[in-house]
């Protein structure tokens, strides 16, 4: 499996898996699907749009970004979507990692993820092993898409030297 930025031929596939995650509504914020325009805006507006590629296929993603502006700039924030067929594999863990690289290589210090949902259980146990913090839980912090509300867990880890 090899993780690269995404080009902009990547964005149909890179919309599905997205929007996979969207659909499903227990880990995005988001509630707006991508189209072709908007997917197009969104992954470009990223500081880093990675993509894990298997055997041609795409079949992960993730964006990285400011978590904040000015003096809090040097945090950011990053997602992560898995093809539902292709996860269990290890793709995300290799998408963090991927991820954790480049956020050094842009000059951030701190990944902060601001809305883990807390029976997102795999996602925080991998979280975990790789070194994040948990800062707390925000009780009823994240709708699920049934309407019932679920407690998130905010997470970070340092980069390096500030």
């Amino acid at each position: 499996m090899q993780i690269r930025e995404y080009q902009q031929d990547d964005l149909k596939d890179m919309i599905k898996i997205w929007n996979e995650v969207v659909e499903e509504g227990n880990a995005f914020p988001q509630e707006e699907l991508l189209d072709g325009k908007s997917g197009a805006v969104f992954f470009g507006e990223q500081t880093y749009t990675g993509v894990a590629m298997d055997q041609g296929k795409i079949v992960g993603l993730y964006i990285l970004h400011p978590n904040n502006v000015g003096r809090c700039g040097h945090i950011c924030n990053a997602s992560y979507a898995v093809d539902s067929s292709f996860r269990g594999q290890n793709i995300g863990e290799k998408l963090v990692r991927d991820c954790l690289e480049k956020a050094k290589k842009y000059g951030f210090t701190i990944l902060q993820f601001n809305a883990v949902v807390e029976s997102n259980v795999r996602a925080r146990r991998l979280y975990e092993r790789l070194g994040f913090v948990q800062l707390g839980t925000i009780p009823g912090g994240f709708m699920m898409k049934d309407g019932h509300y679920e407690n998130i867990c905010p997470y970070y880890i340092l980069l390096g030297d500030k």
